[in-house]
């Protein structure tokens, strides 16, 4: 079965930065694109980062663009999400994702979750 493990939440000033990342086992990480998503109390999933599998395409929500970087190691089946410039908006439970394409936003388009980290950003 499908394992993602996300690590790295916390609790952060605005400002702040974060490193989160994301471990994948019985997954042929090499071939399929990775995403972030994240999801506030109350609020929808939404879409953050996404990557394809060669690292060759990289997708961010307007909300994050020019603050986080999406990248992953294939060798080591991880992605990261470097987080910085952080806003209190940012808050909210971080998930890892699998099996979507590298453009797709809609969560309903990603097959394979991990469990989420918590990360929250006070003002």
């Amino acid at each position: 079965q499908t394992q993602l493990v996300e690590s790295g939440g916390g609790s952060v000033q605005a400002g702040g930065s974060l490193r989160l990342s994301c471990v994948a086992s019985r997954l042929d990480f090499a071939t399929f694109a990775m995403a972030w998503f994240r999801q506030a109390p109350g609020k929808e999933r939404e879409f953050v980062a996404s990557i394809s599998w060669n690292s060759d395409s990289t997708y961010y929500a307007d909300s994050v663009k020019g603050r986080f970087t999406i990248f992953r190691d294939n060798a080591k089946k991880m992605v990261d999400l470097q987080m910085d410039s952080l806003e209190p908006d940012d808050t909210g439970t971080y998930y890892c994702s699998a099996g979507g394409a590298s453009w797709h936003r809609a969560a309903a388009e990603w097959t394979y979750w991990g469990q989420g980290t918590q990360v929250t950003v006070s003002a």
